[in-house]
């Protein structure tokens, strides 16, 4: 479903890639839901609109709707208080702020996500970060004075890796597609993805990297993906590549992004997220003539509104319907997201 501005234009839509997949627990059982840690009218709405009651955290309570995606030890507090929800919506697509409660509770519990819930607007601000660094615009942005040697690339026919296969991934794939670029998707399954020229699985990632010439992170954050990008693997990218980061910051080591921009490794960064987060002033990315910072806004509270209030719709639908179909954005215990 998509959202409508005032005006009646199409809005984003959510990029759903799991529906139909089966649960990793029991279906739960329906019930009352509370909306922590306060209620917000979209989402209570969205939850009527279901047809389901929403209600006071209690030992009644079935279905939480977690909003705050900074206070994991708030729902670990309200879990505790309320032992019989079997059902957690997330707020946010990544879940690594949840993991220790999803390991120790996702054998009775169903968290779900926003995964693919955001993926246009965030696809949209990935585009915009290729086009910025190949474009040189994190230079551009930053001279006081008349450039006059010619500098910038196009991205037409280039060849683009992109880690990840969730509703990001695919929309930037379809994003891209007027640029007749070839792209090439890197993740765990080996199942074509729509829109790629090949799809590799992940230990196939150094073999790709050398002839990339932008790379775009868009991969969960888990143990085994934490500083995915290190000094070697950055090391295997040509000079002139971009990377360009919009899942987490601890998917890349900051420390050897720096020393490879100040040397030349590879020719510029493009980061919606970073690792200390938020980038503490006088860090020395800010002053990093080949790097473009954006403050973790690829998704603003108003373009993430609606589309988490109808992801709580349609769970919250398939929550009371009690037959275990239905759940978009499922988080696998197993696989962390």
């Amino acid at each position: 479903m998509s959202t409508t501005t005032a005006a009646g234009a199409r809005g984003h839509r959510a990029v759903v890639t799991d529906a139909g997949a089966p649960l990793p627990v029991d279906p739960p059982v329906a019930g009352p839901v509370a909306i922590l840690p306060s209620a917000a009218d979209l989402h209570a709405d969205a939850v009527r609109q279901a047809g389901g009651t929403v209600g006071e955290l209690g030992d009644d309570t079935r279905g939480i709707v977690w909003l705050d995606a900074r206070d994991p030890d708030g729902l670990e507090a309200a879990l505790a208080q309320a032992p019989a929800v079997g059902w957690v919506q997330l707020p946010f697509a990544g879940v690594d702020a949840f993991a220790h409660l999803i390991e120790s509770h996702g054998d009775r519990v169903l968290f779900t996500s926003a995964k693919g819930a955001y993926a246009e607007p965030v696809a949209e601000h990935a585009l915009a970060l290729t086009l910025a660094t190949l474009r040189v615009l994190q230079k551009r942005a930053r001279a006081t004075s008349w450039a006059t040697e010619p500098e910038g690339v196009s991205l037409y026919g280039r060849n683009v890796v992109v880690i990840g296969a969730g509703g990001i991934a695919l929309e930037y794939i379809r994003l891209v597609a007027p640029f007749e670029v070839s792209v090439t998707v890197v993740r765990r399954s080996a199942d074509p993805v729509p829109g790629a020229d090949r799809t590799v699985t992940t230990d196939a990632l150094d073999e790709v990297l050398p002839d990339a010439d932008v790379v775009v992170v868009a991969a969960a954050m888990t143990s085994g993906t934490a500083k995915l990008f290190d000094a070697r693997r950055i090391g295997l990218m040509k000079p002139s590549a971009r990377l360009v980061n919009i899942a987490r910051g601890g998917l890349v080591d900051t420390d050897a992004l720096v020393t490879a921009l100040r040397e030349g490794t590879i020719a510029a960064a493009a980061l919606d997220v970073t690792d200390p987060e938020p980038l503490p002033d006088g860090h020395p990315l800010w002053d990093e003539p080949g790097a473009i910072i954006t403050p973790h806004q690829a998704d603003t509270p108003d373009m993430v509104a609606p589309l988490l209030a109808e992801r709580v719709r349609a769970n919250s639908e398939a929550f009371l319907a009690g037959s275990g179909s239905g759940f978009v954005g499922v988080v696998d215990p197993a696989a962390g997201y």
